[in-house]
């Protein structure tokens, strides 16, 4: 996976709650097994008509918001644990979710997939879309290393929690397999004292 140190982007506001995994990759996209394409389709049936053409009014539509943070209502992620809704996120563009709670499996499938999900308190995640929302050039920055989300337009910052092992790995790139790979002499050591007793 990619290193995630640091990230400096515009955001895209997208101020719904309960935004279910059905909702982010519909069930009729999820018969490919590999990770890729499925950001053609996230968030598919409000981005699109019956007749496949962009809906004006959804802000992934709107080319004046771009940028590689989603931002959430609460409880995003919630309904069916399937892992494709961090494959769409992931191949969409987006490096970060923010949102005030996160479904427990999909936080879990959004680190497995280098995709830092952050959790801040409800009063600061509504700072952060009516501040996105009005000035989509607002830029955000995100400190993994001091687990930070910063506002540079207004100063504005709030620290966030993230499980130390998981920090680990997205610090410098690891998947689970890679984080092993990386412990082999300490593992290999591990080994050696068990097999002389």
């Amino acid at each position: 996976m990619e290193k995630f140190t640091k990230l400096i982007t515009t955001a895209i506001p997208l101020s719904i709650e309960n935004i279910d995994t059905d909702q982010i990759i519909p069930a009729r996209f999820l018969k490919a097994t590999s990770k890729e394409g499925f950001g053609k389709n996230l968030f598919r049936d409000w981005r699109f008509d019956q007749n496949n053409n962009p809906k004006e009014d959804f802000i992934l539509n709107n080319s004046n918001y771009k940028g590689q943070i989603l931002i959430a209502g609460t409880n995003f992620g919630c309904g069916s644990s399937r892992e494709h809704a961090a494959w769409a996120i992931a191949d969409y563009g987006f490096k970060v979710v923010i949102s005030s709670f996160f479904a427990d499996i999909f936080k879990g499938n959004a680190l497995n997939n280098g995709i830092l999900p952050i959790q801040i308190s409800e009063n600061f995640l509504q700072i952060l879309l009516k501040t996105t929302l009005s000035n989509p050039n607002s830029l955000i920055l995100i400190d993994l290393k001091e687990q930070t989300v910063l506002l540079e337009e207004t100063g504005q910052f709030e620290k966030f929690e993230i499980n130390s092992y998981k920090k680990h790995c997205l610090l410098n790139g690891f998947d689970d397999i890679d984080y092993l790979v990386s412990i082999k002499d300490k593992i290999e050591v591990f080994e050696n004292k068990r097999l002389v007793k």
